[in-house]
């Protein structure tokens, strides 16, 4: 039964650790009504440098529960800045509080080991209720470890129905390049297929930031001018996570950006944007129809060079999200504003084909009705 259609904002703090992604739109976790406009609060500098810090102490936590003062200063910083990307993007866009129906928290991921049953998403989504007076979903992931699931990817479900309202031939491919690349395959009688292929983003800007002092290879044009190292290349796709069949997921540190050495930072960039899109088109090898179309979303959709890479080593046409209508940046922040609403009506977030959880399941922690 379809439930209530409600007014949501997802919110989105990615691996790459930019800032909180805004956006708005009205949904009954099923079909999609409208998209509204969407916003974003960057961090500044020292916000970063203390996540990239609980990003490393995170990776040394036990438990879900555990958090060491410096994990601890960063949630506050992570609600906080949550809160003030509401507080902002409602008094740009002229809404009240009353006007929205309930928030989807992402958090900020510190730790993602399945393997542990353990993903801890820094962010306390009850202090953001009591702050914002609007219901807030969080802790997405968990269930569906619990039920012997990856707890990744969350954001097929959401990709069928945007490909639902468009005349997108099928089969079809939507990869998200965040710090992780993800895929979901769509068949052709719209069955789902997802799992992450590999790093995205994550290894080229911490080459970047590493070389340079700057965030990202902006639209790649570092990547073009060097040249990927082959043997290297070679080695690294032998790697037991590129054979292992799906469901599988990745923490953001399972490589790091230093594997390439001691080359030129263009030679390294080269390396690293190739790894990224072979990765990705090697993702097709696990499913019974290779796709026609790749549509490419996150901040890899604005690398020219990934997606040159990623169009040869696929065989096929690549398109970013704003070539067909959808919004490449805020992709992520409305999926989890829909998946708030999937989980407040007691609908599936994760499927046996993209989580490898037993059997359909719900997931997400209410904080007020």
């Amino acid at each position: 039964m379809t439930g209530k259609t409600l007014r949501a904002i997802g919110l989105m703090s990615g691996t790459s650790m930019d800032g909180v992604d805004v956006a708005l739109l009205d949904t009954d976790g099923e079909t999609i009504s409208g998209f509204g406009p969407t916003g974003y609060r960057a961090y500044g500098e020292d916000e970063r440098a203390l996540l990239r810090e609980a990003l490393k102490e995170g990776s040394r936590l036990q438990d879900r529960v555990t958090r060491t003062p410096l994990l601890a200063k960063a949630e506050e910083l992570i609600t906080r800045a949550h809160a003030e990307a509401v507080e902002a993007f409602l008094a740009a866009n002229g809404l009240t509080r009353a006007d929205i129906g309930v928030i989807g928290f992402h958090g900020q991921t510190v730790i993602h080991r399945p393997d542990l049953k353990m993903t801890v998403q820094i962010g306390d989504g009850l202090a953001l209720r009591q702050r914002l007076g609007i219901p807030v979903v969080y802790d997405l992931r968990q269930a569906d470890i619990a039920a012997g699931g990856q707890g990744a990817p969350l954001v097929p479900v959401f990709h069928r129905a945007l490909a639902a309202q468009k005349a997108l031939p099928r089969p079809l491919a939507v990869v998200n390049v965040g710090g992780v690349a993800n895929v979901t395959f769509i068949g052709s009688n719209d069955e789902l297929t997802a799992f992450d292929t590999g790093p995205g983003n994550a290894l080229i800007d911490d080459w970047m930031r590493e070389r340079t002092g700057h965030a990202m290879d902006d639209n790649g044009v570092m990547a073009a001018s060097g040249r990927g190292d082959e043997a290297l290349l070679a080695w690294l796709l032998v790697h037991p996570f590129f054979a292992k069949s799906p469901p599988k997921s990745l923490d953001r540190n399972a490589f790091a950006h230093r594997i390439v050495g001691n080359v030129s930072t263009e030679d390294g960039a080269a390396t690293l944007t190739t790894f990224t899109a072979r990765s990705i088109a090697r993702a097709a090898d696990f499913v019974p129809e290779r796709p026609v179309l790749w549509i490419v979303c996150g901040g890899g959709a604005r690398n020219a060079e990934l997606l040159r890479l990623l169009a040869y080593h696929a065989r096929a046409e690549v398109k970013t999200g704003e070539a067909v209508g959808w919004s490449s940046d805020f992709l992520e922040a409305q999926a989890f504003g829909f998946l708030a609403v999937r989980s407040m009506h007691g609908l599936a977030l994760t499927f046996p084909s993209t989580t490898g959880v037993r059997e359909a399941s719900t997931g997400g922690v209410l904080a007020g009705a």
